[in-house]
């Protein structure tokens, strides 16, 4: 595929595909309805033999060229697969287009700092799963990594600890540089509530801003219903991109979440 590609990736050996769909031609034709040397046109052409594209005749003294179809319909195969990948997920860039805009809209608003302080976010989900599931998936480290950092992402600490004083960190790393988050857990009860602080912090440990999570666990028909009120405070003028990512940002969180139990439930005997 890469090997078409390349080869078609060329304005001039296009145009000879073009040409040879209609019929099969000569060198010497070609590089008349071209408008290339008959030189240039030997080279396209070998290049396009080469990637299965076109068979070449002997006849005589004359060379005549014919296209061949069956890596085309390939190649047009591959496409579509492509094609159907990307509306698949056309929602993912929907979700850039909303985080832009969020960020247009907060930047003209963050003109000082505690320019957002106060602010209030909520989630309400109902999730297909007991809440000691749930539960776990919120305190144990391992299973909170695996739906909190996003997959591309190298965890270095992730970890809310269910009891008041507790830790809680989120520390995680890609190619482009180290993101970290840190607080306390200010109560817990079992199954129940879980209320912590977490600072998104710069490269010198500095807080761009704080979010204060309070969350409340309760048995649903079907499952468990999670209510996630998150308010913010100790903003920054930098923190803008974090801020504006929060919607969007936590709802995909939380897809994830949702995504990790339901597998959990589809392993269980």
């Amino acid at each position: 595929m890469e090997q078409i590609a390349a080869a078609l990736g060329d304005g001039a050996r296009w145009r000879i595909v073009e040409l040879l769909a209609e019929r099969p031609r000569s060198v010497g034709e070609l590089a008349e309805l071209t408008g290339l040397r008959q030189p240039q046109t030997t080279k396209h052409l070998q290049t396009l033999a080469r990637a299965g594209l076109v068979t070449v005749f002997p006849l005589g003294q004359r060379r005549v060229y014919a296209v061949e179809a069956a890596p085309l319909k390939d190649f047009g195969g591959r496409l579509r697969e492509l094609i159907a990948t990307i509306e698949a997920n056309e929602g993912e860039r929907d979700v850039l287009t909303r985080y832009q805009a969020a960020i247009g809209a907060d930047s003209a608003a963050a003109d000082r700092d505690r320019w957002a302080d106060g602010r209030v976010f909520s989630f309400d989900r109902l999730l297909a799963a007991p809440r000691d599931a749930v539960w776990r998936r919120w305190t144990e480290p391992a299973l909170l990594a695996a739906w909190w950092v996003p997959p591309s992402m190298t965890v270095t600490d992730c970890v809310i600890e269910p009891w008041a004083g507790g830790r809680a960190v989120l520390d995680y790393r890609d190619a482009e540089g180290r993101y970290r988050s840190a607080g306390k857990v200010h109560a817990a009860t079992g199954l129940e509530h879980l209320e912590f602080d977490l600072s998104v912090l710069d490269a010198k440990g500095e807080t761009f801003f704080t979010g204060h999570y309070d969350l409340k666990f309760t048995d649903a028909p079907g499952g468990t219903r999670l209510r996630l009120d998150l308010r913010v405070t100790e903003t920054t003028v930098e923190a803008v991109p974090f801020i504006a990512g929060i919607e969007t940002g936590w709802g995909q969180v939380l897809d994830n979440l949702a995504k990790h139990l339901t597998q959990d439930k589809d392993r269980t005997p």
